[in-house]
């Protein structure tokens, strides 16, 4: 809630001048913390940018994808600034839907971005958004439990050994679950980590003549392990929880261990945000039969839709939300591990953060080594570890999803499940004009 505060008659006037003269910036964002930590910070920016009215949408993640989606492809206008991802960046770019930010300001110091980070957001050797925060995913553990268990982390966990694992942290009569993994279906919920897991089982999701896989060995032995695991270790509800919801029970001391994105760190290390901080240990994102494609590659940026009539002053807000600066007011106002990960070398090579992130170095690594362009020990047609970069996707990886949730609950069998999804990828492929 913004402070209103009684002014003098000519400071009023001066100020409802200024109102008046001011542009508005519409920014549809997700309701992760760090983007309610960016629309917390209004004020700064508007104190500094008196010309420019920030109006904000804060939406949970697939209502977001769904309203972006529709908005820009109709040319909508509805947003100055969009919350999109390394999925959507070269794909909108290419239908000329997202404004190119070929015109940045020195000071920004595009070189600065992770060199990953910058690729999976350009287009033809241009930038169409401004990364706010990079992640791959890792694994996250109880210290306490593992040592009341008996358990010492290898340099690197197989699934098999977190199976194990699971069953001996499993105590849900004190409210501790084994694991705690997506379940919510979407194509970046659930299937952003199953992709994972398939990947390193072997899997793919096309073929190199792009037909779909899914109802392949190597699906059928990811899912059915995912079933198992999360049925006999994790939650009650699973198929409720995405990356918030679990993000909540780690950080409440409900899971032994946690998958997902390495954006988490900062929060779970954080003692006014998490129960768990002074016990919580990282390692590497699980392997099965293979290491290929076990670490997604993501952002989260902001980008200006070509239906914008706000431009410039909607460039000045994402160009000021994605600065070196930026991460300095985060640091000094909310905490150095509360600053917006995986964008930026200068992040990881200031003292500060070193001292408050001991896991910075980890996820630095963890970002510089996923490979969107080998994510699978067979060869794939595309370019993506835990989505494939084409339009169709977001409704395949939605369809797949909602099937899979379904055998996650029960309601259907996994080779129902599988069954099922590879027709309706089948189809649309075929729709498409992928193959006959």
């Amino acid at each position: 809630m913004r402070l209103t505060h009684v002014l003098p008659l000519a400071g009023a006037a001066t100020l409802a001048s200024f109102a008046a003269q001011a542009e508005t910036v519409t920014v549809a964002t997700v309701n992760n913390d760090d983007m309610i930590i960016m629309q917390s910070l209004t004020e700064a920016f508007e104190k500094s940018h008196p010309d420019i009215n920030l109006e904000w949408v804060v939406l949970e993640e697939n209502v977001l994808r769904q309203r972006l989606t529709t908005d820009v492809a109709t040319q909508g206008g509805q947003f100055d600034v969009m919350t999109v991802g390394t999925y959507e960046v070269p794909i909108w770019a290419e239908y000329g839907w997202l404004t190119p930010l070929d015109d940045l300001p020195a000071s920004y110091d595009k070189d600065d971005l992770l060199k990953p980070i910058r690729q999976a957001l350009s287009y033809k050797d241009s930038l169409y958004a401004l990364p706010f925060y990079g992640e791959s995913s890792m694994l996250y553990y109880r210290k306490d439990l593992f040592k009341k268990a008996g358990i010492t982390m290898p340099e690197q966990p197989s699934w098999q050994q977190v199976e194990a694992w699971a069953s001996k942290l499993n105590d849900p009569d004190n409210g501790v679950y084994g694991i705690c993994l997506r379940g919510k279906p979407g194509w970046g919920e659930n299937m952003a980590f199953v992709s994972t897991l398939v990947n390193t089982y072997g899997g793919r999701w096309f073929d190199e003549d792009w037909k779909p896989t899914i109802d392949s060995p190597a699906w059928h032995k990811a899912i059915n392990f995912y079933v198992d695991l999360m049925n006999q270790y994790g939650p009650p509800g699973a198929t409720s929880n995405g990356f918030n919801e679990n993000l909540a029970l780690f950080a409440g001391g409900k899971c032994g261990m946690w998958v997902d994105a390495t954006s988490a760190a900062g929060k779970l290390y954080d003692t006014d945000q998490s129960q768990v901080a002074d016990t919580v240990g990282f390692a590497p994102a699980p392997v099965a039969e293979t290491p290929k494609g076990a670490n997604w590659l993501w952002a989260w940026s902001l980008a200006v839709p070509s239906s914008s009539d706000a431009k410039p002053a909607a460039k000045t807000f994402i160009t000021w939300a994605t600065s070196k600066d930026y991460v300095k007011l985060v640091g000094q106002q909310e905490g150095w591990t509360n600053v917006p990960p995986g964008t930026r070398h200068s992040t990881y090579e200031n003292p500060n953060y070193q001292q408050a992130a001991p896991f910075a170095d980890f996820v630095l690594n963890a970002i510089q080594t996923a490979d969107p362009n080998d994510p699978s020990a067979k060869p794939v047609p595309y370019t993506g570890v835990q989505y494939v970069g084409i339009p169709e996707f977001q409704a395949i990886g939605t369809q797949v999803g909602q099937m899979i949730a379904a055998a996650l609950a029960g309601q259907r069998s996994v080779d129902q499940a599988l069954s099922a999804a590879q027709r309706a990828a089948e189809r649309t492929m075929r729709q498409a004009g992928y193959y006959d």
